[in-house]
């Protein structure tokens, strides 16, 4: 691909503030577009519980087609919790897409902006600058919808496998090798309970086995207990880490909260040809038509599709112009925008005219 054909971005705004987010990060884009060698195609699809409610289905089949055709998956935030299918299970497009696309890393950054609060004291001055990457279509997860119940116990499995884990790895050694070329430590902590559960015993021992190929990345081991007792301490001790999926669900909150909280934090879930990118945070339906929705993650998830393009297509431009929405997110912050969850006024309009206006 050229840097001079139009990159296909399958949009779905999803609920509550899904579609408030995702219209700040479409007019980035196209500021981009205006301002660049990058050219887009949007095609918005529908998903989520509102599509639910119309036709019995979380997406249409057209929606799935749509994501298969695309370079790219924009996804705002999907479900709403009044809204359960018949085992009174939410709605959730985004997990769907993982297993139907073998998304299998799950990548959540976090990294603190200058100027946005940290509950973690010194991190104003050391930094947070980390990667936790969640295997998205196995683990505990691997039973969503196949748990069984009777009137005594419940029963989930979780499951682990050398092909998924194989490639998981490999990709988390990838993502730290890139991170090095760019100035950060570069080093990849396996997270499990290897102690304790065969099944985690099995995944280090994979982890190790990939170590031996990537001797230019320093690799570390730590139980999940021990890795989120350090990471509230010191965070600024990590660089990248890999666990199993519903370990990656829990810490990557987590470090959202390091970070100024949910509305901070981009995502994406990366499969072999296809990927997904969108906020950490959730539909909010509490807040949603009230312009209070902070639009920064789903804006960072913007930039973190560019980067994956970029490596994807070898478009070194793509690479440039996600950095730049990055500096135009940490110039914002730093010259004083506060989102509402931060006890400040600005909302989705002002700091989506501020980072344009950045640009």
């Amino acid at each position: 691909m050229s840097a001079n054909d139009a990159l296909h971005i399958a949009v779905l705004a999803g609920d509550g503030i899904g579609p408030e987010v995702m219209a700040p990060a479409l007019d980035v884009l196209r500021k981009i577009e205006a301002t660049s060698t990058l050219k887009f195609r949007f095609t918005e699809a529908p998903a989520g519980a509102n599509n639910y409610l119309a036709t019995g289905k979380s997406m249409p089949d057209s929606t799935v087609r749509l994501c298969d055709e695309a370079d790219a998956i924009l996804l705002g935030a999907c479900g709403l919790p009044a809204v359960r299918y018949p085992d009174n299970t939410e709605i959730m497009p985004q997990v769907e897409l993982r297993f139907h696309f073998d998304l299998y890393a799950g990548v959540r950054p976090a990294r603190l902006i200058p100027g946005v609060p940290s509950p973690i004291v010194g991190a104003d001055t050391r930094g947070i600058d980390l990667v936790v990457i969640r295997e998205s279509t196995e683990g505990l997860f691997a039973s969503m919808g196949k748990g069984v119940v009777t009137h005594d116990d419940a029963r989930e499995t979780l499951v682990i496998t050398r092909k998924t884990s194989e490639r998981l790895f490999e990709f988390s050694f990838r993502l730290a090798e890139r991170r090095k070329a760019r100035g950060r430590p570069g080093a990849l902590t396996c997270v499990d309970k290897a102690n304790v559960f065969k099944a985690f015993a099995f995944f280090r021992e994979m982890f190790d086995d990939a170590a031996k190929r990537h001797p230019n990345v320093k690799a570390d081991r730590l139980y999940i207990d021990a890795c989120s007792a350090m990471l509230v301490k010191r965070p600024w001790d990590f660089d990248v880490m890999v666990m199993e999926n519903m370990f990656g669900d829990i810490l990557s909150d987590m470090t959202a909260g390091l970070i100024g909280g949910m509305g901070m934090a981009p995502s994406a879930d990366i499969g072999d040809r296809h990927a997904v990118f969108q906020p950490c945070h959730g539909t909010a339906p509490d807040i949603m038509g009230q312009g209070k929705a902070n639009p920064t993650g789903m804006i960072l998830s913007a930039a973190m599709m560019l980067d994956w393009l970029a490596d994807k297509h070898g478009l070194e431009a793509a690479a440039e112009q996600g950095e730049r929405i990055e500096r135009a997110v940490d110039k914002v912050y730093a010259n004083g925008i506060k989102p509402m969850e931060f006890g400040g006024s600005n909302g989705t309009s002002d700091i989506a005219k501020a980072v344009l206006a950045a640009l």
